[in-house]
């Protein structure tokens, strides 16, 4: 499907879109957005337009497919419940899909940036994962803990990052922290 070009904002600076917790806040986004069956390719576009794509994005139903594939596997990382299963998994992600790490500019249209995909035209789903994994390792090397993790709500398969100063958060969002405390709540009144 193709999605209409669309610039940037103005106002956003480009350090802090293309920051590593902003590429693995993009990549938790897109997990949680290619988990459904099937994807919303418009929900996918917006991520990525979201996040500083800009151009036109044409996403077909082999990108959908390959994403989806990529997102299955990042989650392996979200799963890890400490720092050595998460470099475990990214470390198996890395031999497999990726290439050496390089730097690039997209001949001149963006400030040099690092990549690991083969080439800057790699497939949305080859380039999903490369990137998801170098952002997901610099926050594993930087915090020496797992990036993120999957919703502790058992009706919640969304991933999220877990990146603050405080305790390790155990849901996605204060919605599914407080439908299950409020679940536990009434199973201790009954």
């Amino acid at each position: 499907m193709r999605y209409i070009r669309r610039m940037p904002s103005t106002a956003d600076d480009w350090s802090t879109r293309h920051s590593v917790l902003t590429n693995a806040r993009r990549a938790a986004a897109l997990v949680n957005a290619l988990t459904g069956d099937p994807p919303d390719p418009g929900e996918v576009a917006e991520i990525l337009y979201a996040y500083g794509e800009s151009g036109t994005i044409d996403l077909t139903a082999r990108d959908l497919a390959e994403m989806s594939t990529a997102a299955a596997r990042l989650r392996e990382v979200f799963a890890a419940t400490d720092a050595d299963g998460a470099a475990t998994a990214l470390n198996r992600l890395l031999s497999e899909h990726t290439g050496p790490l390089r730097l690039t500019s997209h001949d001149g249209d963006s400030p040099w940036h690092p990549h690991i995909d083969h080439h800057d035209d790699a497939p949305w789903g080859a380039w999903l994962l490369a990137s998801s994994c170098l952002a997901l390792t610099v926050l594993v090397w930087d915090r020496q803990r797992p990036p993120g993790r999957i919703c502790a709500s058992p009706s919640c398969p969304d991933v999220f990052i877990n990146q603050g100063s405080g305790p390790d958060r155990r849901y996605c969002s204060r919605r599914c922290a407080t439908r299950e405390r409020v679940a536990a709540h009434r199973r201790q009144r009954a």
